[in-house]
């Protein structure tokens, strides 16, 4: 009686203490938590993510408005987290948005230099904790012109972080793509479901007409999120195999 009742003790503090895999994710508005979201129409897709995922994955969304590659970096903020990065941990890389901002001296990078090295440093860093990098495209803009064609925002910096991916091996999820095949299933007017347009009044939470093909509606964010899971579940990384059993 006595060895059963510590086998159970054993047991139980075994349970209770499992560590959990933390999902790291970095990021731009289009991934960000906001705030008032009780009220704030505006969602990223990293701020819903945890709903697909089981109790043993920890998704910490660190992703931020108006952030670069640059700016996370020098704010400290990739310091932060590459302090906490434990062995079997996740990161999900997504940037590019305000990198292309090349007239602002503090977030603007190069695609070809800076941006792709910042990369590499995500990368490495991650790894070096024994954690497992993703990267992943920019999101697609809703951006169809006159003819009904979706047409990109993105420049070179998609082309870059899948060129990293392919150098170092990285698993790699073409975020752009399936986004751009998302907005186009929609098409050039109901795809606006997937973001923010409104008339004055028609939300309370916005006092003058709103129309914003960047950044996510509750409806974007969870549809871009389930792209993200389905493509995680048919990625060939054993690495991998942590994440996709802590799937719902």
């Amino acid at each position: 009686m006595k060895h059963f009742i510590i086998i159970i003790i054993c047991l139980i503090t075994s349970t209770c203490f499992a560590q959990k895999t933390t999902l790291y994710t970095i990021g731009d508005s289009t991934m960000a938590n906001k705030k008032d979201s009780d009220r704030n129409p505006e969602h990223g897709w990293a701020q819903v993510l945890q709903s697909f995922f089981k109790d043993n994955i920890v998704v910490e969304n660190k992703a931020l408005n108006g952030r670069s590659t640059k700016s996370f970096i020098n704010e400290k903020r990739w310091d932060s987290i590459y302090k906490k990065l434990k062995k079997g941990d996740y990161v999900f890389i997504e940037f590019g948005h305000n990198d292309e901002k090349i007239e602002d001296s503090t977030r603007y990078t190069n695609p070809h230099t800076a941006y792709r090295h910042n990369l590499i440093r995500f990368v490495k860093e991650t790894r070096e904790k024994g954690a497992t990098p993703i990267l992943l495209t920019s999101i697609a803009r809703r951006n169809f012109n006159e003819k009904g064609v979706l047409v990109p925002t993105h420049g070179d910096y998609p082309l870059e972080t899948r060129l990293v991916a392919e150098e170092y091996k990285v698993s790699f999820i073409d975020l752009e793509y399936y986004t751009e095949l998302l907005e186009q299933s929609y098409g050039p007017e109901k795809s606006k479901q997937l973001h923010l347009h409104f008339k004055a009044g028609e939300n309370a939470y916005y006092e003058k007409d709103k129309a914003d093909d960047t950044h996510l509606s509750l409806k974007g964010a969870t549809a871009i999120a389930q792209i993200v899971v389905n493509q995680i579940k048919i990625l060939e990384d054993s690495s991998l195999e942590k994440l996709k059993k802590g799937i719902k």
